[in-house]
């Protein structure tokens, strides 16, 4: 398999950033992570300061995840933060069910959507988007995610997440390879589920629940190769499409550290796929 370069998304070891955020970048590099996409950066550091902090450990962050409130408020400065410390693309990492395509509230957030596009553009920032599952539910035969990337073709583009597409009836490797010519970073992440796959889970990863709830059994995020995702195939897709980066995350840990359950990840991803 081509060698895909393999980052962390930062949320996965959250708690210990926020009690040694140098020590932990350290630890994560060690583990064989070379990029991180950041979701936080506890403790108020300048974007010059994140850059030297990456550059000194050997890191590079070309994505973030950030909500868009940050540059509503903030504007250019916002951009500049970013811009300091090398990163390349905007990550929308959650946007409310009930403000995307098919509700009352679309077509003055979809303005917001091109707004933002156009102000991160300038700037010389691509704007990307990452899915949970409702994305996936049905508005008049048609997938709130298909919608939502037709209306915003030229202003944003997927960053699709291979737990959440198959969590909400989708395959994950047909939606990677329909978007091909507009991804470049996929996020994999594993779940095992014994319950039905519909319902609601967000209260794990630290999220409010949407309100069409549906009662789910035994849901719990594993380390990559331990759930119910098919690698293989989506590695192999990633590969096909030729996908730039790679992002393992995992929001939450049943009987292991955050730590060494991204260990376990990166080496399933070593041993298993050469990457």
């Amino acid at each position: 398999m081509k060698k895909i370069p393999v980052g962390i998304q930062l949320y996965s070891v959250r708690d210990a950033l926020k009690e040694d955020f140098c020590g932990t970048l350290r630890a994560v590099k060690a583990l064989g992570y070379d990029y991180v996409e950041f979701a936080g950066y506890y403790g108020g550091k300048s974007g010059e300061e994140i850059r030297d902090i990456l550059a000194e450990i050997g890191l590079k962050a070309p994505t973030v995840h950030q909500n868009p409130e940050l540059f509503l408020t903030e504007g250019e400065s916002a951009f500049d933060f970013f811009l300091a410390f090398g990163v390349k693309k905007i990550v929308i990492p959650w946007y409310p069910a009930a403000r995307l395509p098919g509700t009352a509230d679309w077509e003055k957030n979809k303005r917001d959507f091109i707004s933002l596009s156009e102000a991160a553009r300038k700037k010389g920032l691509a704007l990307l988007y990452h899915n949970h599952d409702f994305e996936f539910k049905q508005v008049e035969g048609r997938a709130v995610y298909d919608l939502l990337f037709e209306e915003l073709d030229g202003y944003l583009d997927p960053e699709p997440d291979v737990c959440w597409i198959r969590y909400g009836g989708a395959d994950p490797v047909e939606v990677i390879k329909r978007y091909r010519e507009r991804i470049s970073v996929v996020h994999l992440k594993d779940y095992l589920c014994t319950g039905p796959q519909d319902g609601p889970v967000y209260g794990l990863i630290g999220k409010k629940e949407e309100p069409d709830k549906k009662k789910t059994d035994g849901f719990r995020l594993v380390p990559l190769g331990q759930g119910c995702v098919d690698f293989p195939a989506v590695l192999s897709a990633c590969e096909e499409i030729g996908a730039e980066l790679l992002i393992v995350e995992q929001d939450n840990f049943t009987g292991i550290s955050p730590l060494d359950g991204m260990a376990q990840s990166r080496r399933y991803l070593a041993e298993t796929f050469g990457l």
